[in-house]
């Protein structure tokens, strides 16, 4: 018996398979009671918590920060666009401030003589629809009275419109939001100093704003850099020289009407109708249109209906005729890519950015074509809009018929003779 036990104990030792746990051994997966946490872990902790705190303090800086952000773009295309009078008068000796500063300066003769103009037009109209208003007053009292077979008075409508609750409610809402317009307008004069301010100096100090620049590049990526700043001064003093012209030309067009019409002040609304509608982007061809409508409407109610046709008919030719042609010859970028750059700049920043998204787009696209690799177009005839036949085979008529009279006698009705 014991020759035989241990027999078995040896073979059971000798085992190659030995599937019965250790006594003491930890299972898979079972923390060890003292076992210490791996030294990479506290690091990755905090390394992931410093990334996820840098990332919230950036959105919120970024967007504390959007409209300082976005007075700096609009400061810097304002730079670009002057930039060509300050280097022609820099470089016939004249300090580069200085000319930046006579420059400004008379951008803002020609801006306060304009709002000028148009203040004491909008004041002698304003007047003068006061004082007529009681004869406009009479002829509606009138008409009503005759379509309807009223008994109506002036003196009854204005004793209802004076003791009206609208009346009240609207009173006291204007007088609650004088505050709020005041806020406006002292924002909209802080953000147009800002604006004037950045592009000042981006204007005055283009040369050191370049310099410093370059220094933080290699060579060749400086002269990418310089080629790119001089494609974008091209493309946007070609940009508002564009806008300029057909802004001229509305202004012509506008006023003639208006003068042939008898509408007072047609000078101005001119060139109220000019600049609006070129320079505020995708609403300022209905801004531009209301005045003169509203004017013309004080003289006679039909000539603002012939104003509206006119501004309808001139927008179209503008649109399909005149826009297309010198975009092409100072922008060098297509109708179709134009409006839809401005309807992405639309999306991303507003109105300011509709006013610099074909600027910026014609930038990029003239900065992207040194380095497209273009080839010889083939000799083809659907390379010039005309459609290949097949060799030999039937065109679209021939197997039309052929299928019409390949048809049995009796879905047709008769066969063919």
């Amino acid at each position: 018996m014991a020759a035989t036990d241990e027999d078995g104990r040896t073979a059971q030792d000798a085992s190659p398979v030995d599937t019965t746990p250790r006594a003491g051994a930890p299972a898979a997966g079972v923390a060890v009671p003292g076992a210490r946490m791996p030294r990479w872990l506290p690091r990755a902790m905090v390394l992931a918590l410093a990334l996820v705190a840098a990332f919230q303090l950036g959105s919120w800086a970024f967007h504390q920060l959007t409209g300082l952000l976005i007075n700096i773009l609009i400061a810097f295309f304002l730079a670009l666009a002057i930039e060509p009078p300050v280097s022609r008068m820099a470089s016939r000796g004249m300090r580069r401030g200085f000319a930046t500063f006579l420059v400004f300066l008379g951008l803002a003769i020609a801006v306060a003589g304009f709002v000028t103009l148009l203040g004491s037009m909008l004041a002698g109209q304003i007047n003068k629809i006061v004082e007529d208003f009681p004869d406009y007053l009479d002829s509606v009292i009138n008409w009503v009275n005759e379509t309807f077979h009223s008994h109506l008075r002036r003196v009854d409508v204005q004793e209802g419109l004076l003791h009206s609750d609208w009346l009240r409610k609207y009173a006291q809402n204007s007088a609650a939001g004088v505050l709020d317009v005041s806020g406006q307008v002292l924002g909209g004069l802080f953000q147009l100093l800002t604006i004037t301010l950045f592009a000042f100096y981006f204007a005055a100090d283009g040369p050191r704003l370049r310099r410093t620049l370059c220094s933080v590049l290699p060579p060749a990526r400086q002269a990418e850099v310089l080629r790119a700043w001089e494609i974008a001064v091209d493309k946007t003093g070609g940009y508002l020289y564009s806008r300029g012209v057909m802004a001229l030309i509305s202004g012509i067009a506008h006023y003639i009407l208006l003068e042939a019409l008898g509408v007072p002040y047609a000078p101005v609304l001119g060139v109220w109708v000019g600049l609006v509608s070129q320079f505020i982007p995708t609403i300022g061809t209905y801004l531009a249109g209301a005045l003169p409508m509203l004017i013309a409407f004080t003289v006679n109610p039909l000539y603002a209906v012939w104003v509206l046709v006119f501004v309808v008919v001139y927008q179209q030719f503008e649109n399909y005729v005149l826009q297309p042609k010198l975009t092409s010859k100072s922008v060098d970028i297509h109708p179709a890519v134009a409006f839809g750059s401005v309807i992405a700049g639309t999306a991303l920043l507003g109105a300011v950015g509709a006013l610099v998204a074909i600027p910026a787009v014609a930038t990029l696209q003239a900065f992207l074509s040194a380095y497209v690799k273009r080839y010889d177009v083939t000799d083809d005839p659907r390379v010039h809009g005309h459609r290949r036949r097949g060799r030999g085979g039937p065109g679209l008529l021939t197997r039309a018929r052929r299928l019409i009279w390949q048809r049995p006698a009796g879905e047709s009705g008769d066969s063919p003779s």
